[in-house]
């Protein structure tokens, strides 16, 4: 999947859209890239002369490839439906990102209930694990998020 399809799944626009690409997709697994490039506007503050990808854009990354694994596989109606974060738990930063890294990130679904579900993911660096969480999020309706 591409940017153009990807967007059809999720509402992140540009500075805030963190998946650049769908490698696999399955109905409770998601593969995803984002391309870490020096022209990221986080890196002229985080931290001039010495650029690291915030830990919390890397959740994030992670977060919408989630998203658009469930808007794919769980909602029928994706330009209606939002899915916010609910928690984050055992969250875990390895390895510094950088410019020029390309992150790969790996989301599982874990326990879905009614509107609620938990994942679990995963983002490596060239094969090194980077950061590591478990989330939960709910699938809601926009006009009640």
């Amino acid at each position: 999947m591409k940017i153009e399809e990807i967007k059809n799944y999720l509402p992140h626009r540009y500075p805030f859209l963190l998946v650049d690409r769908v490698l696999e997709i399955e109905e409770d697994r998601i593969v995803t890239i984002k391309n870490v490039t020096a022209n990221e506007e986080f890196f002229n503050g985080h931290f001039p002369g010495a650029p690291i990808m915030p830990g919390v854009l890397q959740v994030e990354a992670m977060a919408q490839s989630g998203c658009i694994m469930l808007m794919k596989s769980k909602v029928e109606n994706p330009k209606e439906t939002l899915i916010v974060f609910t928690g984050i738990k055992n969250a875990k930063f390895r390895k510094s990102v950088v410019p020029g890294d390309q992150l790969r990130m790996e989301v599982k679904q874990g326990m879905f209930r009614r509107n609620f579900v938990t994942m679990i993911g995963k983002a490596t660096v060239d094969g090194e694990v980077v950061c590591e969480l478990e989330a939960s999020a709910a699938i809601v309706p926009k006009d009640q998020a």
